[in-house]
């Protein structure tokens, strides 16, 4: 995340989960409550189960109540076709970055306020979200209270034998909450970014900005060893780490620059091989910087020694197109491709924001490959913090929490159309795509079907959803989205 991304941000704000809408979308906080569950009054069977969002508020991840069942196709409706018979990538997950900020926010609550709020984000049951995959920052993002990395010796002198690393400033609020968190969902993935070096190890000796210097690429390997041994002590395993958020973006704090070659240099001579001998099996991912500078990881990729300890690449879309994700894909279509950030911009607007994030996240990353979608951030307070001097003073958390009050903003709602339905296992199925009508599908690991449908005109539109022969008939109001399970 970076104040440079002020100019492109713009594109990218309260319900428990259940069946209330009284109440949705009012600006005041609401109370931090267990998630409350109303049985929709019954209308009859409904093969089909819909819950809808309106760019007005007036539901917000509702449940219809309305029968929606297949039948022999009558009329000439627009009609999405699923065909469960072509199939894509497995989904890893849908959810968020825990930062600093967010896990100090989280932690400072009271246990009593704290417990029901990280059940409806993470718990699997069918009243709660289950938010599947979480990124988490390697040291401090921008979103901590503080810049810090795992090795800062006080005596400003290198390290280089790493003697003072220490996990002790994830200790306070991160681990803390993250344990709390996979007690709920243990098999929740992990994705962890470094925003920088320690200083001792860079040119400019700073937080910000500078590169790598080569004579200590092997200690900064070790780093990431030591890094992923002390959490998995503490019973947390990373599945990935990227080998550095934003590489092209030098002006974050806390930032590090890092070129294609020195990366892909990095991974084949050093951290690779340093993972491969500790006995680690952490995926490596490359890049994670803007979908406009896809020469970035294809040169990675390009290099055969490089590419044998990569996952794969993954992507931010403060610049660039989503469609870009696929043109990655097709060049090494044995590496997979990942989505792990995009903000929404405070105060926010939610009808603008909901929209984009949706189309070009929930549909466009997912229907070009990625095997995940992540939003930044999970939470923040009311002014926007915490974060560094000079790190992002207005971005709008999928949460703001003002003490023990919550308001649940954009990116909760973006998230929940697609975690709590498409498990991680989940295999993206083919549709086709209506006029005003984008959509993708997915078949869970439970055999459920699962399709997520954004009515892109201005006004309400009728439509058809047939599969294996018939068809069901629903209507969307205008920009309103719709997750349809079967």
């Amino acid at each position: 995340m970076s104040n440079s991304k002020n100019m492109v941000r713009g594109m990218a704000g309260a319900l428990l989960l259940g069946w209330v809408v009284a109440g949705c979308g009012k600006d005041t906080p609401d109370p931090v409550t267990p998630p409350v569950v109303v049985t929709p009054p019954t209308t009859g069977p409904s093969q089909v189960a819909l819950w809808t969002t309106n760019l007005d508020k007036s539901a917000l991840f509702y449940r219809s109540t309305l029968p929606l069942n297949f039948q022999a196709p009558v009329g000439s409706n627009p009609t999405i076709i699923v065909d469960t018979t072509q199939t894509y990538q497995t989904i890893d997950g849908f959810g968020y970055t825990l930062t600093g900020g967010s896990a100090q926010l989280l932690n400072q609550m009271s246990a009593a306020t704290r417990a029901p709020l990280l059940k409806e984000l993470f718990a699997t049951d069918e009243t709660n979200i289950g938010t599947s995959y979480l990124r988490v920052s390697i040291g401090a993002s921008d979103l901590d209270a503080t810049v810090f990395t795992y090795d800062d010796p006080t005596n400003g002198q290198p390290d280089p034998t790493l003697a003072q690393f220490t996990l002790t400033p994830d200790r306070t609020h991160l681990i803390p909450v993250l344990k709390e968190i996979l007690a709920l969902n243990p098999s929740l993935k992990i994705l962890g970014s470094p925003w920088t070096a320690p200083a001792w190890m860079k040119t400019n000796n700073s937080y910000i900005g500078g590169s790598l210097k080569p004579e200590y690429y092997a200690n900064y390997a070790q780093y990431f060893v030591k890094y992923l041994q002390g959490m998995q002590a503490e019973g947390i395993r990373l599945d990935a780490i990227t080998i550095q958020n934003e590489p092209l973006n030098p002006d974050n704090n806390p930032s590090m620059l890092m070129t294609a070659p020195e990366q892909a240099t990095f991974v084949k001579s050093h951290l690779g091989p340093a993972l491969r001998a500790a006995g680690l099996t952490t995926k490596i991912i490359l890049y994670d910087h803007n979908l406009d500078r896809t020469d970035y990881p294809l040169a990675v990729l390009g290099d055969a020694q490089a590419r044998d300890y990569v996952d794969g690449s993954v992507f931010h879309l403060y610049a660039g197109n989503i469609s870009a994700l696929s043109a990655v894909h097709d060049a090494f279509p044995n590496k997979n491709v990942y989505f792990t950030e995009q903000w929404v911009g405070g105060p926010g607007n939610f009808a603008a924001d909901f929209s984009w994030h949706i189309n070009n996240l929930i549909i466009g990353a997912t229907r070009n490959w990625s095997r995940n979608v992540l939003e930044w951030n999970l939470a923040a307070d009311q002014n926007y913090g915490p974060h560094t001097s000079g790190g992002c003073g207005t971005c709008l958390g999928a949460l703001t929490i003002n003490g023990t009050s919550v308001t649940r903003n954009t990116a909760y709602y973006t998230v929940a159309h697609a975690a709590k339905f498409v498990r991680p296992g989940s295999v993206r199925i083919a549709t086709n795509v209506p006029t005003n009508l984008p959509n993708v599908a997915f078949k869970a690991p439970d055999g459920k079907k699962v399709l997520v449908v954004q009515n892109s005109g201005g006004s309400s539109a009728t439509f058809d959803i047939q599969y294996r022969g018939k068809v069901v008939s629903s209507t969307l109001a205008g920009g309103s989205v719709g997750t349809y399970v079967w």
